[in-house]
Order: C-alpha cells, then structure tokens, then sequence
C-alpha cells in the first residue's frame, strides 16, 4: 500500500471522477439559511432538515426576524430535527448576534463564525466553503471521521486533529470540494456498517477494504455518481452503471 500522501492523490482523482460536482445537499438561499441548516443537521440528516426549513425561512426571513422569534413556536417547527429546544436556542441566539455584531450579515472569517453560539469548526468549514467558495479547511463530520480511519489517512479520533492531518495530505485548493466529496462518499458508498467495497471506485486505495474490487475503477466510479447524483440507497442503484 503506498504512503498516505501518494494515496491522498489518487483518492482525489478518483472522487472526482465519482462525484464531479460535489456539493453540500442542504438547502439553502444564503449563507444564514446555510448556517442555520447545517447547525439544525447536527445529529440529524441532510433529507430531514431540508423538510423543516421551507417552513422555517418562510416564517422567520432574516436574522433579524429569527434572533426575535419566540423560542416556543421556533421549537414546534424545528422539532423533528432532534435535540430541538437546544437548536432552537442556539439558531435564535446565533441570529440575534448577527444583528448585534455583524448588521445582519454572515461573517466570512472562522474565527468569528466559531464565536457564534452553537457554532463549531464543521459548521464554520461548511459555511464558508459552500456559501463564500473560502477555503478555511476541511470539513470533518462523523463519515469524515470514519473514512478517514478506514483510509488510513489519520489515526486520530478528535475532529479537530482529523482536520489538520486530512489538510496536510490535500491541496488548499481542494479542501472545499474534497469536504464534500468525503462526505457524500461515506454517506453513500463507504457506509458506517456494510461498506459497498467491491464496487467502491477508490478500493485498491482502502487499507480496510473488505473485497477485491469487481470490475475496473472507473466502471465503480460511474456506478457511484449514479448512486450520489440520484441521492438513493447503493443498493437500489444496479452495478455497473447503465
């Protein structure tokens, strides 16, 4: 197996092949639905949170509107996202801080972003990177954890020196599209309890691969940008690609 920082390389060639338009697949208009979306994902999902905020941008419009709103009703509609009266909390008081320190806006720096309340690294790196296109590092979340133990990339658990060992090994220039590309990896094909290794397009490249891979990497690779693009269950989608 060659040294993480020469697997690093094509791992990349390979995801980008696999997932050529990476994005993050929360919904939003601006950076502050952004913000507010990804800090409701916490412990939740993507698919969920994006039934929930339709209704909550269309009920309170603006940081201003949100850092005001009633703490109660914020929590009816934000509920199903779980853990919802402390989200509640935190999207109403990081909204009235907006308002307070920043007129309103999203600032574009991790160091301020990080001073909101509820407001850590990953949400700060998924912010900056999808609504301002800013490269302030790369975005660890439990599928980035875990691909990158699997991977051999970092045998750290906290996400933070995670972050720092993954920055090491990608270009700066990449650490926006390699975030969401990690992801959606380990959301869809490198999943948490029975990984899809031997259609998995970066296999050969995987310390942890369970199965020899069946069939050329760049027939896996269309087969996941199918699985990716269609946003469904790897098993649903037939192998090889069509």
């Amino acid at each position: 197996m060659p040294p993480a920082s020469e697997r690093a390389a094509k791992i990349r060639e390979r995801l980008a092949r696999a997932i050529p338009k990476p994005k993050v697949e929360l919904d939003f208009a601006d950076a502050w639905q952004l913000l507010v979306a990804t800090m409701l994902a916490a412990q939740s999902t993507d698919r969920t949170i994006n039934t929930i905020t339709p209704e909550l941008f269309r009920r309170w419009t603006s940081p201003a509107a949100l850092g005001s709103a009633d703490a109660n009703e914020v929590e009816v509609v934000v509920r199903s996202s779980g853990y919802f009266r402390q989200k509640a909390s935190a999207i109403i008081r990081a909204s009235r801080v907006l308002v307070e320190e920043y007129e309103g806006e999203v600032p574009k720096s991790l160091e301020a972003l990080v001073t909101l309340p509820g407001v850590a690294r990953k949400t700060a790196n998924v912010v900056l990177g999808s609504a301002y296109g800013i490269t302030s590092g790369i975005v660890v979340d439990t599928h980035v954890t875990r691909l990158a133990g699997r991977l051999g990339l970092s045998d750290a658990t906290e996400p933070v020196v995670i972050e720092e060992d993954l920055c090491k090994l990608f270009a700066r220039r990449s650490w926006v599209d390699i975030s969401h590309r990690l992801i959606l990896h380990g959301r869809y094909v490198c999943v948490a309890k029975v990984p899809y290794c031997q259609q998995c397009p970066i296999a050969e490249l995987c310390p942890a691969s369970a199965n020899d891979p069946i069939a050329p990497w760049t027939v896996r690779a269309a087969w996941e940008r199918r699985v990716v693009e269609s946003r469904s269950d790897a098993k649903k989608v037939s192998f090889p690609a069509e």
